[in-house]
């Protein structure tokens, strides 16, 4: 029998829809009073909304700059059409086919058959009655004659009074030209030339002058471009000439197919597509790349965490009290978890509404700036890319969220007793967030050295995101052990560790990001200075430092020896000036010979570099003396050729006088010289003559030569011949060029005048060997420094500020006792020293050691290969530390400035 007294058990759905009811109901109590703080707090507030709204606002503004720089098809089309019906390529004289749009094609009977020059009438006989076409040019190199030096712009030539070709451009000024010798230039062509309307513009070799009549702007190109008249443009190849056609009626597929079988490619203007897709410009084509960008977002997600913590840390120890009040009123701890983290939630939520407009609306307003000198183009139509803004906005809250995390776990476990009387509870470290912090950084740098020696990025950014985990775990320990040893300081610095120790849960945070900023710099600044001085190590240099080759550019137009030597005494102080001549097959110079000396059989290496080489092929070569050859003379290099009769042997090779006596002698004998000795066997040298177009049939020709080598020069392998030994091998020879020995590599200035000067005997390239790799990270280093610094001093002056407002009751008591008005400025400086210092000296080392390990597994990886690769020297950045020793001391110097030396009073007794 049932017991009436017993109470009725309610249903699972009801109780399931109570306990949703009570848990909306907590989080609207913990949100309204969360907004009821952040009006209360304004500073505190307004310090959390920048942090969290800075980033924010810059991501929102590349997302929306770079979707609108990426132009939808439509707009590619638009912009290439303008107010044409199509535009034709002639590309093949065979049929071919394309795809919808005609981005891309293909030959149908896989062979290619090069176009004849097209003509409008054959396009417009192609196309039909009242139908017309436009020739437009582009990527026509010019070199003009600007206000101080020689300027190489491009030019398109099309008829810009046509109405077709006129819609590819935006007059800004002026006409379109109307004869050939009238030109309309682009706004940077105008800046850079110096020019205005009605002022005439040179050739750089004086041929011609054009007249300015336009100022004109092309959506595609921003850059210096000059617009031709149709009969101005340069004869020559057509590669690059499309047409734009006007047809009566529509492009429809019946036509295209038409066009294709002669050979025609066609960008028809289909119908508007619909709008875009939601994700905007999003690519998950490349899952590598995706996840390394993510976690690269992890780690400035991480920082912001660790920078915006110590501002609710601070928050919640300052209303200890309200969450006294609400656990004695019957809160749980559940509850009190909730009003913490509700601060992060509204705070988030402002810091990304904040952050999403400004970003977009800078965007907007800069994109002209953008445009003009970052993509060189214009853009496509005004959007943000949603998608993006609304992960950027999903990530603030969540960074929000983050940081309130330990507050609000601290805040649930506090002392209701202690959080009501205001009085402190001494922090306690426990000893297993000390081993978790250890397994993290041990397990951190072993996940990154497996990363690296697998050479993938996604790995090592986890294992370094696992690695500052456990540093952000092991600090408030050390800062613990710091405290206890500040007993030996003076006042100011014992009371600076005190309170850093006591307010662990915002000192710890700041010291992180500090930390994991500085960390970040040193790691990637080791690994680009090791990579450039490995680049450096490998380079191999063509000439000896500072020579300078000239090779004339037309076969029928070249300066004579007499006219390079006088150029280069006026422009680069030097008459050392040495002509080269190639290597040609038989008497008359015809077909291409392939001329090599040959390595003795005890010298050769028995092996071939080659994919699937097996392991023990492998380690033989390694240990075969015939074999130590580095990756890049395998892969990079051959031996060049010439003939000479050692005139320019010393400003190709660098070789001293009496080096250069010696192999002089062995040449007019009728010898060779080479510059690895190794080709050298009892005083001769091999040389074999493959002629290539003689077919496989034909032997190579193969003779033992008198031969002399060089003990040491600069540039890659080279052989000479002198004439006696190239005759005897049935080879000729042609001037091929000159090099000029200089003391020092001559600047842009002088190598630019000293070209203009010999462009008036015929067109010439110069290249000037600098003795280096021209990469130079210097600058990076010191950029990724100054960001680190920034985050340094950011993070000292946000928990200095934070300490100051939080020990005003202790400045106080130090005033009444009869302290010196600037214990509280030198306070402030110690408590910054603490941030920054600790922070950097955490970050250096946790670099360091990053960059070793990951240095160290790609070495390893690589040392049983065969060829020898080149290894990562480990190197210390020491432009970035000196950047970042500097920055804790800039963090104190402007505490001290910016903090008031006169102690606070509360109350005054009368």
């Amino acid at each position: 029998m049932d017991d009436p007294t017993a109470e009725p058990v309610e249903p699972p759905a009801l109780v399931g829809r109570r306990r949703i009811a009570e848990l909306t109901g907590s989080w609207r109590t913990a949100l309204r009073i969360a907004r009821r703080e952040s009006r209360r707090a304004r500073r505190r507030t307004a310090l959390v909304l920048a942090m969290i709204a800075l980033p924010v606002a810059a991501l929102a503004f590349l997302a929306a700059s770079y979707d609108m720089a990426a132009l939808t098809p439509q707009e590619r089309v638009d912009r290439r059409l303008g107010v044409a019906d199509a535009e034709l390529r002639w590309i093949a004289d065979n049929p071919v086919g394309q795809d919808e749009r005609g981005e891309g094609w293909f030959t149908r009977d896989d062979t290619y058959l090069p176009p004849a020059k097209a003509t409008a009438a054959q396009l417009t006989a192609l196309l039909g009655p009242g139908s017309r076409v436009t020739e437009v040019r582009t990527y026509i190199t010019l070199t003009l004659r600007g206000p101080h030096r020689d300027e190489e712009v491009t030019g398109r030539a099309l008829d810009l009074g046509d109405p077709l070709a006129r819609g590819l451009v935006r007059f800004r000024a002026g006409r379109a030209p109307q004869q050939p010798g009238e030109v309309a230039v682009s706004p940077a062509a105008l800046r850079r030339l110096d020019l205005h309307l009605g002022r005439a513009v040179a050739v750089a070799d004086g041929s011609r002058a054009y007249t300015v009549v336009g100022v004109v702007e092309f959506p595609d190109d921003l850059g210096p471009l000059v617009a031709l008249h149709p009969g101005a443009a340069p004869t020559g190849p057509e590669t690059d000439s499309v047409w734009l056609a006007d047809v009566p009626g529509a492009v429809d597929a019946a036509l295209v197919a038409r066009l294709n079988d002669r050979g025609v490619v066609v960008t028809p203007r289909l119908p508007a597509e619909p709008d875009r897709s939601w994700l905007g410009s999003i690519n998950l084509g490349d899952t590598n790349d995706l996840s390394t960008g993510v976690l690269i977002a992890g780690l400035g997600l991480l920082e912001v965490v660790l920078l915006v913590g110590p501002a609710f840390a601070v928050g919640v120890r300052r209303r200890r009290r309200d969450l006294a009040l609400v656990a004695v009123a019957g809160g749980d701890a559940a509850q009190l978890r909730r009003v913490v983290l509700a601060d992060g939630v509204v705070l988030g939520v402002l810091g990304a509404a904040a952050g999403l407009l400004v970003g977009v609306l800078a965007a907007f307003a800069g994109r002209p700036l953008v445009e003009q000198y970052v993509f060189g183009a214009r853009f496509g139509g005004y959007r943000c890319w949603p998608a993006a803004l609304v992960l950027l906005g999903g990530v603030a809250v969540l960074a929000g969220v983050l940081a309130a995390l330990a507050p609000a776990w601290s805040a649930a476990r506090q002392d209701v007793s202690a959080g009501l009387t205001g009085r402190r509870t001494p922090p306690v470290s426990q000893a297993r967030w000390l081993a978790l912090g250890l397994g993290l950084v041990a397990g951190g740098a072993g996940l990154a050295a497996f990363g690296a020696a697998r050479t993938s990025p996604a790995v090592i950014l986890t294992g370094l995101i696992l690695g500052e985990l456990g540093l952000v775990c092991c600090t408030p320990t050390l800062i613990g052990v710091l405290a206890r040893l500040g007993r030996v300081l003076p006042l100011a610095p014992r009371i600076a560790l005190r309170d850093a120790s006591r307010n662990r849960a915002a000192a710890a945070p700041a010291i992180c990001a500090v930390m994991a900023a500085v960390a970040s710099s040193v790691a990637l600044g080791a690994y680009l200075a090791s990579d450039g001085e490995r680049d450096a190590r490998a380079y191999q240099p063509a000439l000896p430092v500072g020579h300078v080759r000239v090779d004339p550019i037309e076969s029928t137009r070249q300066p004579t020896l007499t006219q390079v030597a006088a150029s280069a005494r006026e422009h680069l102080g030097t008459g050392a000036v040495a002509p080269l001549h190639t290597l040609g097959c038989g008497p008359t110079d015809t077909g291409y010979c392939e001329v090599t000396p040959v390595l003795p059989v005890e010298q050769a290496c028995p092996w071939q570099p080659r994919d699937g080489l097996p392991e023990s092929d492998r380690r033989q070569a390694r240990a075969d003396p015939r074999c130590r050859i580095r990756e890049t003379d395998y892969f990079g290099g051959y031996v060049q050729t010439g003939v000479d009769d050692g005139t320019a042997l010393p400003l190709l090779t660098g070789a001293d006088p009496a080096t250069t006596a010696a192999a002089a002698v062995v040449l007019r004998a009728g010898g060779v010289v080479v510059t690895d000795p190794r080709y050298l066997h009892d005083g001769l040298v091999t040389v074999r003559v493959n002629e290539v177009e003689a077919g496989p049939d034909r032997p190579a020709a193969v003779r033992d030569l008198p031969g002399y080598a060089l003990p040491r020069a600069v540039g890659p392998p080279r052989l000479l011949l002198s004439g006696t030994a190239a005759r005897e091998l049935g080879l000729s020879w042609s001037p091929a060029g000159w090099v000029i020995g200089t003391t020092s590599a001559p600047d842009e200035d002088h190598r630019k005048r000293f070209a203009a000067a010999l462009r008036s005997f015929g067109a010439v390239s110069l290249s000037v060997e600098y003795g280096g790799a021209p990469r130079d990270v210097s600058p990076l280093l010191l950029l990724l420094a100054a960001a680190a610094g920034v985050i340094t001093v950011g993070a000292a002056g946000i928990a200095t500020a934070l300490a100051a407002a939080e020990g005003r009751a202790e400045m106080t008591t130090l005033a009444a006792v009869g302290a010196a008005p600037a214990l509280r400025r030198l306070l402030a400086i110690c408590q910054a020293g603490v941030i920054a210092g600790l922070g950097s000296v955490l970050g250096i080392v946790a670099g360091l050691g990053t960059a070793a390990i990951v240095l160290f597994s790609v070495n390893r990886q690589y040392a049983d290969d065969w060829p020898f690769a080149d290894p990562y020297p480990i190197l210390v950045p020491w432009p970035a530390l000196g950047v970042l020793v500097l920055v804790p001391v800039v963090a104190m110097l402007g505490a001290g400035l910016f903090t008031r030396a006169r102690l606070p009073i509360e109350r005054q007794m009368d």
